[in-house]
């Protein structure tokens, strides 16, 4: 992981790989990037790029996450509720932590709480360790966090 700073808004590479697809005429190669954009203050996006060399795919990867910018909802440092995900094969558990407890999360769970400006929160990867899967099943997990915030917020509004 190589955090890249570049106006406001810091790009982290999470994995590159190598495709090789065998072709009559020989063998294809091209190369996928898998990039957290976040600006550290609650914005974050997950893009996956493709291209015949790894410079144009991670450019490819920054357009495609910051076309899929999410705002994390926060209560202070952390997240306001606990959140269980699953997406596909990965299952992800989003926890609120005490101030200064800092962030407690494991490979690509961490790159994309850095990059959203989150200081304090537990996050534990269940079932799949594919790093793609975990980072769509993260984007989910926000998403979900900000429809408890709305519903709380309504049922607030309405008493």
């Amino acid at each position: 992981m190589n955090p890249r700073d570049q106006g406001e808004f810091q790009e982290t590479v999470i994995e590159i790989n190598r495709i090789s697809k065998k072709t009559k005429g020989g063998n294809q190669i091209r190369f996928s990037a898998l990039v957290v954009v976040g600006d550290r203050k609650g914005k974050v996006g997950v893009g996956m790029g493709k291209a015949p060399n790894v410079v144009s795919g991670i450019r490819k990867a920054i357009s495609q996450a910051k076309k899929g910018l999410q705002t994390i909802p926060t209560r202070g440092t952390t997240i306001p509720y606990e959140v269980t995900v699953k997406y596909g094969a990965a299952r992800i558990l989003l926890k609120p932590a005490r101030e200064g407890s800092g962030i407690v999360a494991g490979g690509p769970l961490r790159a994309v709480f850095e990059s959203a400006g989150l200081h304090d929160i537990v996050a534990k990867i269940m079932g799949s360790n594919n790093k793609v899967t975990n980072l769509y099943a993260v984007m989910r997990a926000i998403k979900e966090l900000k429809s408890l915030v709305d519903k709380h917020e309504t049922l607030r509004a309405t008493k």
